[in-house]
């Protein structure tokens, strides 16, 4: 498995992360939950084959996520991954609501600590709304008392807005959606640069465009296959993101073990 380190913490992890939004799902009262036996068994497998590096949020699978995040990493788990999960900005009400969620969280995960701790999809607005929370003394406070490691943030908006945020606080990590038809959108290719030089990590999300990228046009796939004909469009996209010396992770949330054994390799 490759690593990376990500600067001034000690943490080096995986290059692959397993992104806990799109565990297997079942059928149950009507609506669909997670498959806890399949998901706990691929995310261990995961962490067996070398994965150090999970992602996970309060929103995701309507809450559940965490619960079977926390599940899947006792019996020694917890101990050998770096362990992310992030604030639901669009909840806050008060101060005081920030250390009530992160309390929830870490109960949920079954942990006294979170290595990674994200503001949960920063936009221009968001930013204005922590702000006046004074986000920056909660932050400080949890880490100073173990409960979180490192802060970082999420990111979807533009440029302006990323350079913003990133030059708002001592982050980190930043988390952005970035693949091949991205360059230009959202942080951009200049903001993954921009972040490498401030000393942030960079956590990428959406790789393949929430699939998008899994059928392309038959041309573009047939020069693509002439350079790699023993990979598929997932291999690909992975290299380009790999090719950035200041991406640290490429996020795939993967649904089955079909997936998970592609990613892997």
């Amino acid at each position: 498995m490759q690593t990376a380190s990500f600067p001034h913490t000690d943490r080096t992890v995986s290059r692959l992360g397993f992104g806990c939004m799109r565990f297997p799902t079942i059928e149950k009262d009507g609506k669909k939950v997670i498959d806890r036996p399949q998901a706990i068994a691929m995310l261990r497998h995961a962490i067996d084959s070398g994965v150090t590096y999970v992602d996970t949020a309060y929103p995701y699978h309507d809450g559940e996520s965490e619960t079977v995040v926390g599940l899947a990493l006792q019996d020694g788990y917890r101990d050998r991954v770096t362990l992310t999960t992030k604030l639901p900005l669009w909840l806050l009400e008060t101060k005081a609501d920030m250390q009530r969620f992160l309390d929830e969280q870490l109960t949920k995960l079954k942990t006294d600590h979170v290595d990674f701790y994200l503001l949960h999809a920063m936009d221009k607005e968001a930013l204005e709304k922590m702000r006046k929370l004074d986000y920056p003394e909660f932050l400080e406070k949890a880490v100073k008392a173990g409960k979180v490691r490192y802060p970082g943030f999420s990111f979807h908006d533009d440029y302006k807005t990323f350079v913003e945020i990133l030059n708002d606080y001592d982050w980190k990590l930043a988390q952005v959606q970035m693949n091949v038809l991205d360059g230009d959108n959202q942080a951009t290719l200049q903001g993954i640069r921009d972040a490498g030089k401030k000393g942030v990590g960079v956590v990428i999300m959406e790789p393949l465009r929430g699939g998008k990228l899994a059928s392309l046009a038959p041309a573009d796939e047939q020069k693509l296959r002439a350079l790699r004909p023993d990979e598929d469009v997932a291999a690909w996209a992975f290299r380009f993101l790999q090719s950035l010396p200041e991406v640290k992770v490429v996020l795939s949330g993967m649904s089955n073990l079909e997936q998970l054994e592609k990613n892997l390799a």
